[in-house]
C-alpha cells in the first residue's frame, strides 16, 4: 500500500481506496476530520450529523453555524398544507401476496367494473417541437438524452398546442430536478421573440419561471438565464409544503399560472394538482376558473379572476396572490407510489363503490404495467427517493404479487391489468380537475419504446 502524500493526512479511506487529502497541522499524523485517530484527539462526532467531528470545546458555537442545523423555515412552507385528508392513515396495508385468489378476483372484478364506466381513453398524441430538433439531431447525445429529448419536444408540442406557450405568465415546474424543462420552454419563447422582434413586433411582457424541487440539484441550468423581463427563482421544499399564494415571485406582478412537470413521481402528482388549484382537502371546490380564449390566439390572455385564497377586492399588487391558472401538462409515472392520503380523486372512487383498500390495491397492480419490462438482474426501485421526479426513467415497483398472480395471469394479462390501474387512478385526476373546472385529457405523449411512462395529463379551464 503507498504511503500518505507528506503533510496530508494519514488515514485510508477504504470507499475511496486512497488516502485522505487533507492537509495535516505540523507535527500531527490525522487531519482535524480524522483527529479521533489520535486518542489524544478532543473532538468528538457532532450531535446533529455524526458524519463530521467537532472539537469538544468549540461545540456549542459550531451547532449555532452546523449545515445540518434546523434552519428558519421560508414563508411560503405551510406545514402539510396540500396535503389532503388524513382518513386512510391508519389502512392497514395488505400486499398481493397475502391476498387469496378469490379476493384478487373480486379486486379485478371490481377495476375492470369501473373503468368500464370511464367516458373517455388514453389518445395518442405524439407532438414534437422545432426548438429541440437541433439537438435531437446531433449525434453526440447518447440514447439516454435522446430519450429526455423527444420527452421535452412533445411536452412543449403539446404547451403550444394547447395555446400556453407564451410570455406574460409564469410557468411552474413541480419536480425541477435540474430545470430542463424551463430551460426549453425559455429557449423555445426567446426564440419566437427573435423573429418577432425582426419583424418589428413588438413584445416587451414579462416571463417567469418558478421551479419547484425538494432536493439540493447538481448541475442546474436556470442559473446560467439572464435575459431581461425573464425571472428564474428555484424553491428548495417539498410540494406537500408549498402555499404559492405566498411565494414573493408570484405576488410581483400576478401574472397566470400554468403548471408544467417531467415525470411526476407518484403522489407528487396529486400533491402539485392541490399546490396549483389552491384547494385545502378532498370536496373543497374553489370559484371556476374564466373561460379559455380560442388557442389560435396564445398571447391573449383571459380576464382574470380571483383565485380561491383572494378576496374579491385585492387587485394587482404585492399583496395579492398570484394570478389565475391558464392550465397544465404533467407527465404521469409511478402510480405505485400514489397515497390515499394525497390522492385528489377520492370522491371519484367513493362514487364508484370503491375505498382506501382498493386503491391501495390497485397503486400495487400498477407496477404490473412495467414490472414484466425489468430485466432480471435489475434491483427493483427504492421507495425513498429525493426527487419527486424519476429521471433514471426505470419506473418500476417491486415485483408485488407475481407469485400469485403468475399462477392464473399471463405476463402480457399482468401489463394490461396494470395499465387498467394506471387509467382509473388518472380517472380519478380527470374528475378532480373537471370539478374545478376544467377540462382534463389523457393522452400518450411518447411511444412506450422511449419511456413505458408515457402518459400526459392535460387540462385548461373548460370552456
Amino acid at each position: 500500500m503507498a504511503a500518505a502524500l507528506p503533510g496530508r493526512c494519514g488515514l485510508f479511506l477504504e470507499k475511496k481506496k486512497r488516502f485522505c487529502k487533507m492537509i495535516v497541522a505540523r507535527g500531527k499524523v490525522f487531519c482535524g476530520e480524522h483527529a479521533t485517530m489520535e486518542g489524544s484527539s478532543s473532538r468528538i462526532p457532532c450531535p446533529l450529523d455524526p458524519k463530521h467531528t467537532v472539537s469538544e470545546d468549540k461545540l456549542q458555537q459550531h451547532l449555532k453555524k452546523c449545515n445540518s442545523r434546523e434552519k428558519a423555515k421560508p414563508v411560503y412552507y405551510v406545514e402539510n398544507i396540500n396535503s389532503g385528508s388524513a382518513d386512510g392513515e391508519t389502512l392497514q396495508q395488505v400486499s398481493l401476496c397475502e391476498r387469496s385468489r378469490a379476493e384478487l378476483d373480486a379486486l379485478l372484478d371490481q377495476l375492470k367494473t369501473a373503468v368500464s364506466g370511464l367516458q373517455w381513453d388514453v389518445d395518442d398524441s405524439v407532438l414534437s417541437h422545432p426548438i429541440l430538433q437541433e439537438e435531437l439531431d446531433n449525434p453526440k447525445n447518447g440514447d439516454s438524452a435522446h430519450k429526455h429529448l423527444k420527452q421535452q419536444s412533445s411536452l412543449l408540442g403539446h404547451l403550444e398546442a394547447l395555446g400556453l406557450l407564451g410570455r406574460g405568465r409564469c410557468f411552474v415546474e413541480f419536480g425541477a430536478g435540474r430545470g430542463k424543462l424551463s430551460h426549453w420552454i425559455h429557449e423555445a419563447l426567446k426564440t419566437r421573440d427573435h423573429l418577432e422582434t425582426r419583424d418589428h413586433l413588438e413584445t416587451g411582457q414579462d416571463l417567469q419561471l418558478l421551479l419547484v424541487e425538494r432536493c439540493s440539484t447538481r448541475f442546474k441550468v436556470d442559473g446560467k438565464h439572464q435575459d431581461p423581463g425573464v425571472q428564474f427563482e428555484r424553491l428548495q421544499v417539498d410540494i406537500q409544503h408549498l402555499d404559492l399564494c405566498k411565494v414573493q415571485l408570484l405576488r410581483q406582478k400576478n401574472l397566470p399560472l400554468i403548471g408544467v412537470g417531467k415525470h411526476l413521481c407518484g403522489a407528487a402528482t396529486d400533491l402539485a394538482l392541490r399546490c396549483l388549484l389552491g384547494t385545502r382537502g378532498p370536496g373543497e371546490e374553489g370559484e371556476p376558473p374564466p373561460k379559455r380564449l380560442k388557442t389560435a390566439e396564445p398571447e391573449a390572455l383571459p380576464e382574470a379572476s380571483p383565485r380561491p385564497d383572494s378576496g374579491p377586492d385585492s387587485g394587482p399588487g404585492p399583496d395579492s396572490g398570484p394570478g389565475p391558472v391558464l392550465g397544465l401538462v404533467l407527465a404521469l409515472c409511478c402510480h405505485h407510489r400514489c397515497e390515499w392520503q394525497h390522492y385528489v380523486g377520492q370522491q371519484f372512487f367513493l362514487q364508484n363503490g370503491l375505498g382506501a383498500a382498493e386503491f391501495s390495491a390497485f397503486c400495487r397492480m400498477s407496477s404490473w404495467a412495467t414490472c414484466g419490462l425489468r430485466p432480471a438482474n435489475r434491483k427493483p426501485a427504492s421507495g425513498g427517493g429525493a426527487n419527486q421526479r424519476r429521471d433514471d426513467e426505470e419506473h418500476e415497483a417491486p415485483d408485488n404479487g407475481d407469485a400469485v398472480s403468475g399462477s392464473f395471469l399471463s405476463a402480457g394479462e399482468r401489463q394490461q391489468l396494470g395499465r387498467l390501474c394506471k387509467r382509473l387512478i388518472d380517472g380519478g385526476r380527470v374528475h378532480f380537475l373537471k370539478a374545478q373546472g376544467f377540462h382534463g385529457r389523457l393522452s400518450r405523449y411518447v411511444g412506450r419504446e422511449v419511456t413505458p411512462e408515457n402518459v400526459l395529463l392535460t387540462a385548461v379551464p373548460s370552456s
